[in-house]
């Protein structure tokens, strides 16, 4: 087993993720936490070497070396530093050092060689909760009882800018929330993390009566209601068979800031066109989509799917935007948000 070929016996992109886990640990630099995934890596294929049955390339995965390995300065230099024009076998021992000192590493020295082992507090540091883009999501129906709360919670962040009574604001929301789900349940939706049942995403396509329309060209603050302390609803919802009503209004479409990359974004859109052809059975003449854009992320979204700036405020910085229905319900959602950018 040579030491310069570790790369290609465990790849970067499987090191990389040890090395995101060692460096929550205090006095882990990155540097310091590469050092010590690649000598972890090394002792492990060593010792099956050295026992006759050696590892099969690619690992994915890191078990522990049974006992103390033998590891002199010049392999640990040939380790850490045989890619760069930089380092010698006396800073590759300094290095072990600085590992022992941070409790990566026990070393001792048999008399003959210096020998290294991986304490076993360090097994289960891959088995660490997974990151919330790691975890696996679903659509699902709004439960008024248990997700009106975490929805409205993180609702709430999006709104704070324009509300000063911001502690008001979450319980006010699940309020609303679940008097508009007893009303019409059938355009609130969630997606939902699939270990714990927690909603993490959220949209709510609102069928309008034909006396509330007049709102959408209207300036936009006068049709706040979520972010408001005005019990009035100003927008009136449309109740199933209304031949009347033709418009949908998207009051919200949000995913909450921790768990949104694309592939979460395109579950929410394209669970939208399912539940839009839901939703044209109890109201057959829907045709038109209004939305307000109340930040930049929620713009964007917006312009990538085909919405259009309408209305303004002179009162404030949001404006209407508008979409026909029946090109929302054409789009290829993979095609549509293929531009926008993630954290």
């Amino acid at each position: 087993m040579n030491p310069v070929n570790i790369d290609k016996w465990f790849p970067p992109e499987q090191q990389r993720k040890y090395v995101s886990l060692l460096k929550t640990k205090v006095g882990v630099t990155r540097r310091r936490a590469e050092y010590f995934v690649k000598l972890w890596a090394y002792l492990l294929l060593k010792q099956h070497e050295q026992r006759g049955k050696p590892l099969k390339p690619p690992l994915i995965k890191l078990d522990l070396p049974e006992g103390f390995v033998p590891c002199t300065h010049r392999e640990a230099h040939e380790l850490f530093y045989s890619h760069q024009d930089r380092g010698s076998e006396r800073a590759a021992g300094m290095m072990l050092d600085k590992l022992v000192a941070l409790g990566l590493i026990e070393k001792d020295f048999d008399g003959n060689n210096t020998c290294i082992r991986i304490p076993s507090s360090l097994a289960t540091i891959d088995n660490s909760p997974p990151t919330p883009k790691d975890i696996s999501i679903v659509a699902d129906i709004f439960n008024p009882r248990t997700d009106a709360i975490p929805v409205a919670s993180f609702l709430a962040r999006n709104y704070n800018w324009m509300n000063k009574k911001t502690t008001a604001v979450p319980q006010r929301i699940a309020r609303i929330l679940r008097n508009w789900s007893a009303q019409y349940p059938t355009g609130m939706r969630v997606i939902r993390r699939e270990d714990n049942q927690d909603p993490v995403g959220f949209y709510l396509l609102y069928p309008t009566t034909m006396a509330s329309e007049e709102n959408f060209f209207l300036p936009p603050s006068k049709s706040l209601h979520l972010s408001t302390t005005n019990d009035k609803d100003p927008i009136q919802m449309a109740k199933p068979g209304d031949g009347n009503c033709t418009s949908i209004f998207v009051r919200s479409c949000q995913i909450d800031a921790r768990y949104q990359n694309r592939d979460r974004f395109y579950l929410l859109l394209t669970d939208a066109q399912a539940t839009l052809k839901q939703m044209q059975a109890d109201f057959p003449n829907l045709c038109d989509l209004y939305t307000l854009a109340i930040n930049p992320s929620a713009e964007e979204l917006a312009s990538a799917v085909g919405f259009q700036k309408t209305g303004s405020d002179p009162q404030s910085s949001l404006y209407w935007m508008y979409m026909a229905l029946d090109k929302f319900l054409a789009l290829d959602m993979a095609i549509a948000i293929s531009s926008l950018k993630f954290n």
